[in-house]
């Protein structure tokens, strides 16, 4: 049988499922990244407290680590794209609740903390069940490239969203939570009009929600891949700090603040037009360790830097080093898990991985608050180096993982 040819940027654009994907999860990373600098600067304009930006870390987390299982059932039993609907609708709500409760002025620290934790339910739900749709719609042979793509197109929200969501921050609180509001609803209609390949429903007999455990644990690639980002990322979580830093480091104000979170995107963006045209065939285990190395060496740069290029360079070659790291991770997860599957081995990697940023934020707001926000940040970029070192030796099979497909 011949292999199927590869599918190019241009034509995965074209297909139209495909890109109503890409504007459905844009729009609500878009939202996403708009929440993290408004409720930020908000709670710590109420606190002044690091350990209260720490905190809404670790209260979007725990929505994660107490349904994942649940979540990843529900993408494998349900239609994928009705679940990822309902967590937009949900989403829009809570950002509609914000905007008019800081409109009254009625917002307080207890009502954020509600907010986001509904934001991390939401999310627990969304996160796995999107990643478990895209097998579904990219065309066959193609889901590197197609990975590389919707990457890229969520890292243009993430450029815009912070400027966007500092910009309307510094007009009025309330005004950020009404664009987001409209980006979700938004999202929610493309989701909508998607029409995916026929999904395998794990049947009654067949729906263990603990069968995504068992897989990743006999696969020690996978294992090895998602538990080495869960550190690195819970180490190296220097996004949490941010608000200290432009406010209190670099001297700048909510547009500063907006310009950081977006760096780590701009970077992660340029990489992905890289790997949208040249597919990493080669090596792609060890490529991966270099990549979270590479991470854990930046964010020791932008913790030492008080200039605002040399921070806003480091924490582009941050997310152009896990841009990596990120392809290589959900192409092989995808790629060796059945479809059945993969709504609960998706909700594993969505605890092990994307929810290790919110537990990171956790950790490097309680170190912050111990040690200040410059030793924590150095603390957690010289732990990631360890870690990736450390992984090198306890998962070789992984290290000598040469191809994806």
């Amino acid at each position: 049988m011949s292999a199927t040819p590869p599918v190019s940027a241009g034509v995965l654009l074209k297909h139209r499922a495909f890109l109503f994907f890409l504007l459905s999860r844009s729009l609500s990373r878009f939202s996403s990244q708009i929440a993290a600098v408004a409720i930020g600067w908000q709670i710590y304009d109420l606190t002044g407290s690091a350990f209260a930006l720490g905190m809404v870390g670790l209260v979007q987390f725990l929505p994660t680590a107490l349904l994942v299982f649940v979540a990843g059932h529900a993408a494998d039993r349900y239609e994928r794209k009705r679940v990822v609907q309902l967590c937009q609708l949900a989403e829009a709500l809570t950002a509609l609740y914000l905007a008019v409760s800081t409109w009254y002025g009625a917002v307080g620290e207890v009502q954020i903390f509600v907010a986001t934790f509904v934001l991390g339910i939401a999310g627990a739900f969304e996160s796995p069940t999107t990643a478990a749709l895209l097998p579904l719609i990219a065309p066959e042979g193609s889901l590197q490239r197609a990975t590389a793509v919707s990457s890229g197109a969520a890292q243009i929200a993430t450029i815009t969203g912070p400027a966007l969501g500092g910009f309307a921050y510094a007009i009025a609180p309330h005004f950020a939570y009404g664009i987001m509001v409209l980006f979700w609803i938004f999202g929610m209609v493309f989701t909508g009009v998607i029409r995916p390949r026929p999904q395998a429903i794990a049947k009654a007999a067949d729906d263990d929600i603990y069968a995504g455990v068992r897989f990743i644990r006999s696969n020690p690639a996978i294992l090895g891949t998602i538990s080495l980002d869960l550190f690195a990322v819970l180490l190296g979580g220097v996004t949490a700090l941010l608000p200290i830093y432009a406010r209190d480091i670099l001297q700048t104000g909510p547009m500063g603040l907006g310009i950081l979170r977006a760096a780590p995107a701009v970077g992660a963006l340029l990489m992905t037009m890289v790997l949208a045209r040249h597919a990493i065939n080669r090596r792609v285990g060890l490529r991966m360790f270099q990549a979270v190395i590479v991470f854990g060496i930046a964010t020791v740069v932008f913790a030492l830097s008080h200039w605002m290029w040399l921070s806003v360079l480091s924490l582009a070659i941050l997310g152009a080093a896990d841009t990596i790291s990120v392809v290589i991770r959900f192409s092989l997860v995808q790629l060796a898990t059945p479809d059945e599957m993969r709504g609960r081995v998706g909700a594993v990697n969505f605890l092990f991985i994307n929810a290790s940023n919110q537990l990171g934020q956790f950790e490097s707001g309680l170190t912050a608050a111990l040690f200040g926000a410059m030793p924590a940040a150095v603390l957690g970029g010289v732990g990631t180096i360890a870690i990736a070192l450390l992984w090198m030796k306890l998962f070789p099979s992984l290290r000598k993982v040469e191809r994806l497909e």
